[in-house]
């Protein structure tokens, strides 16, 4: 599935709830959902800059050339919103990821509903996956040199 697809998924999802307490509910869902991040990965390097509450990303690239996202944290609605972009992010080549138009967030309103600190959590989240992926295309140019 591309990450359009995998966007327009979660705005279908989303767009039969008309109450944010529902949305904040379904995404809070997400993010009990997400499968735990391994203890030995929660280290300061991890952390993300920029986010009120903590939160680990953890990228590999698998032998496909696919990244692959997992993360944690300890607020529960941040940890639905980190395994949204998960959702729509991971098992796509880094370029994919660098070209990404993550229009999701505003369709859904999520950055319209975030507090101002969230939102830059949100922003820096975004950032750090996207450094990943930059870090993995690099590595990839490198290995065909």
């Amino acid at each position: 599935m591309t990450i359009n697809q995998k966007q327009d998924e979660i705005i279908d999802e989303l767009s039969g709830l008309d109450d944010w307490m529902d949305r904040y509910a379904y995404i809070i869902d997400l993010g009990n959902a997400l499968p735990p991040i391994d203890e030995k990965l929660k280290t300061p390097s991890r952390l993300i800059e920029g986010c009120q509450s903590r939160v680990w990303l953890d990228a590999t690239l698998d032998d496909e050339g696919k990244v692959n996202f997992t993360a944690d944290s300890d607020a529960i609605i941040v940890k639905g919103i980190i395994s949204m972009l998960i959702d729509v992010l991971s098992g796509h080549t880094p370029q994919e990821i660098l070209d990404a138009d993550l229009y999701f967030i505003d369709r859904i309103g999520l950055s319209e509903h975030l507090s101002p600190t969230r939102s830059n959590g949100l922003l820096a989240m975004i950032k750090q996956m996207r450094v990943y992926a930059l870090a993995f295309k690099e590595l990839q140019e490198s290995r065909k040199a």
